[in-house]
């Protein structure tokens, strides 16, 4: 039997190249697969009902069993108490960011997301728009919760007149923690690690550096930054912290650096690693 080779070139013209048209063609594609993978992990529904259960129950706590703000003595109202779960929201929007990527690393998935889409900040845009849109929920919810247990246990309103401006800038920033937490976990990239990590920084060494710098160095502590845009008080706050305080802008800006800063290191580190 005789065996023939036969050898033939494609035309230029005609090779399938990807451009960059094409990448952002593929932006719409990777936030509803994004959307499908979120939607499809218990995890971030028991967070998101943790969330709800959490801005009840510490409405309920103040308007039955504390009552009086022991900073200014004065009577906790809806109006100061609605969103006052929104810095734990925060954090465990900070965990559900970070899950979004290291989950994908645990499971083996991420090679085929990369294969599927090589230009991977397709891949980090898509995760980005979902974990903003799933903070912003786990906001939403959360101050909810929190303003629907306050008027439910008796709590008078008090002055709402803030309630709109206060309720935007905790969305805010409950959105921009999610997108934070994907740059973390794309930094460290394994869930145990990258959460511990992030747990460990909040409750621990901030504080830490609170309790030890000076004023002007500690407004600029990403926490700090976030105690600013909803106007509360971090454990180790005193006086002179107060008044060194950023307004609520700067604060917004200095936790969005650090997003961004987070986000841009985490995308370096997807194009320069293998996919696992």
């Amino acid at each position: 039997m005789n065996t023939a080779l036969i050898s033939f070139t494609v035309p230029a013209d005609r090779l399938a190249t990807r451009t960059r048209q094409d990448d952002i063609a593929a932006v719409p594609g990777a936030i509803r697969s994004e959307w499908i993978k979120l939607r499809s992990l218990r995890s971030n529904w028991v967070i998101l009902g943790l969330t709800v259960l959490v801005g009840a129950v510490m409405s309920w706590v103040l308007a039955t069993f504390v009552k009086t703000d022991p900073y200014d003595h004065l009577p906790f109202t809806v109006g100061n108490t609605f969103m006052v779960s929104t810095w734990l929201t925060t954090i465990l929007a900070i965990i559900v960011g970070i899950l979004m990527f290291t989950s994908e690393v645990q499971h083996g998935t991420l090679a085929n997301a990369v294969a599927a889409q090589p230009a991977r900040w397709v891949t980090v845009v898509g995760k980005s728009t979902i974990a903003a849109a799933f903070g912003l929920a786990m906001g939403a919810v959360g101050m909810l919760a929190g303003f629907v247990a306050g008027v439910a246990s008796g709590m008078d309103m008090g002055d709402t007149s803030g309630m709109a401006a206060t309720a935007a800038w905790g969305l805010l920033l409950t959105s921009m923690a999610a997108v934070f937490g994907v740059g973390i976990g794309m930094i460290i990239r394994h869930s145990s690690a990258a959460v511990s990590a992030a747990l460990v920084w909040t409750f621990v060494i901030e504080n830490i550096i609170r309790s030890m710098a000076p004023a002007s160095v500690v407004r600029f502590l990403p926490f700090s930054t976030a105690h600013g845009l909803l106007t509360t008080r971090a454990a180790g706050d005193t006086a002179e912290t107060l008044a060194a305080a950023f307004s609520r802008t700067q604060d917004a800006f200095l936790f969005a650096g650090f997003t961004a800063v987070a986000l841009t290191v985490g995308t370096a580190l997807l194009y320069r690693r293998d996919a696992d």
